[in-house]
């Protein structure tokens, strides 16, 4: 009886140690798959392409470009900007591509590659409000999506500020619309297209809130992975790869017009 007894402890020791030790890399290997998950309605992000009907965008292309570099298919998954870190740390996602961008708050529930891009955080006003700077806004009424980092830049920068949170930027948009709100904080892709779309009615106001890294999520402690996807995105930095994905969703033959000024940093210099 006691010999039957230390041997189902050992077993069970034996599972948890494996299970403990799992390695996610070789899972993805053997499975076949990267399951990655982007933003749907972001544009040039990830967004719903009107002909086809597919999910595209420039964190799409990220997506299908680490798996082959991983020697695997791609599983796309769609994911909400209030469910990226849930649906890693719920081990349901392996990667997450969705305009994540670094804090450190962030960086103590999952562990983040090497920064792919930077964008500068934005604030927008009424064309005809009479405000010019960011500084014009510093003790105004500000709208930006509950939980991004614009609305954690907005609140660092301008202490005296309002800042009123909604829970995605179409929304954030409306306040301003509705003069509910003097301006929008917001990143610079996002923001262009409700510049762009009104034809004159907003402005972009001089200066930045602050410059986002943008990097790619994956779960704790899962150092295979982590190591294998910033190699990848340093081949793909090397080889051109990321370049070429940029100026086709960012570049001067889009609505974006952005050029790509900060390169693949590591994740440690932020």
């Amino acid at each position: 009886m006691k010999k039957s007894l230390g041997l189902v402890i050992v077993t069970a020791s034996l599972a948890v140690s494996t299970y403990a030790h799992a390695d996610r890399l070789a899972d993805i290997k053997a499975r076949g798959t990267l399951i990655c998950a982007t933003l749907t309605s972001t544009e040039p992000l990830g967004f719903s392409d009107p002909q086809t009907r597919q999910v595209v965008g420039f964190d799409v292309d990220t997506c299908s470009a680490i798996a082959k570099h991983l020697g695997v298919k791609l599983e796309h998954k769609a994911v909400s900007v209030e469910a990226r870190i849930p649906e890693l740390m719920t081990g349901r996602v392996d990667l997450i591509a969705a305009a994540l961008g670094y804090t450190k708050e962030r960086a103590q529930q999952i562990d983040f590659s090497a920064s792919h891009y930077q964008t500068p955080i934005k604030l927008v006003a009424r064309s005809d409000s009479g405000y010019n700077k960011i500084e014009d806004l510093a003790e105004k009424r500000i709208s930006a999506n509950k939980g991004s980092t614009p609305e954690l830049f907005a609140r660092r920068m301008f202490p005296k500020a309002t800042i009123v949170t909604y829970q995605d930027s179409p929304a954030a948009f409306l306040a301003l619309a509705q003069k509910k709100v003097q301006g929008l904080a917001l990143a610079q892709p996002s923001a262009i297209r409700f510049v762009n779309e009104y034809k004159g009615e907003y402005k972009f106001l001089e200066g930045s809130i602050a410059w986002e890294p943008t990097a790619l999520g994956l779960k704790k402690n899962e150092p295979a992975l982590l190591n294998a996807v910033n190699q990848a995105l340093e081949e793909m930095e090397k080889s051109g790869e990321l370049e070429q994905m940029w100026v086709k969703w960012f570049g001067p033959d889009t609505k974006f017009n952005m050029v790509r000024e900060k390169k693949l940093t590591p994740i440690s210099a932020f």
